[in-house]
């Protein structure tokens, strides 16, 4: 089993006058795979700004940029993909434009029949774990369950989204997802991005020698 990576999720609100640094200290801090970039912005034109801000700084370190239903905005600031929220008519649509072009991933996936219909359709990868709700210390046991009957059985890859706790990544991992999603757990924590991707990318090394093949 390879072992899981870390896909980040920006926090819901940012200041781009200081979170840029921010973004660049997580990625000092060990291997991330991905970035999403889906905050609560007032504007398509905030969301756009933040994404040609953030994009560079991530592609930089060989990140995979995601941006929450907003193609335009994805465009203008080169991302490497789409992250559909917005329900299966607008991912459907996703991956009719951008098939073979850019990555398309769904979320706000609530059930194995909604995930199925994602994957049938043609996605790159699936999440679950809803990002509109507030984060919660654990992952969600619905969750877990949607990531590790996922894991098992499908060809595209999955994304389990951690609580805030260390004990929540080792639960996500734990389902054999090939991303785990963190947020709060980096963006709060006491010792600093840096210091949080480091340690959760710890946590995934301990998992993968738990349950994993060698690497």
């Amino acid at each position: 089993m390879p072992r899981a990576r870390l896909y980040l999720v920006t926090p819901r609100t940012l200041d781009l006058a200081t979170f840029p640094a921010l973004l660049e200290a997580a990625l000092s801090g060990g291997d991330v795979a991905s970035l999403l970039i889906a905050p609560e912005v007032s504007s398509e034109a905030h969301l756009q700004r933040i994404a040609e801000a953030l994009t560079p700084i991530a592609q930089a370190r060989d990140v995979a940029v995601l941006v929450v239903d907003d193609t335009r905005a994805m465009g203008r600031a080169k991302a490497d993909g789409l992250h559909v929220e917005a329900g299966p008519e607008a991912l459907e649509e996703a991956i009719e434009r951008f098939e073979g072009k850019s990555i398309v991933g769904a979320g706000n996936l609530k059930t194995r029949h909604e995930a199925m219909a994602a994957g049938e359709a043609g996605v790159d990868y699936v999440m679950f774990g809803l990002l509109s709700r507030d984060d919660d210390p654990e992952a969600h046991r619905k969750t877990l369950d949607l990531g590790g009957w996922w894991a098992g059985l499908f060809e595209p890859p999955c994304v389990v989204l951690a609580g805030t706790t260390a004990e929540s990544i080792e639960d996500c991992a734990e389902t054999r997802a090939e991303f785990v999603a963190v947020r709060g757990f980096v963006w709060d924590h006491p010792d600093g991005p840096a210091a949080a991707v480091g340690a959760a990318n710890a946590l995934l090394d301990a998992v993968h020698a738990r349950i994993g093949e060698p690497a």
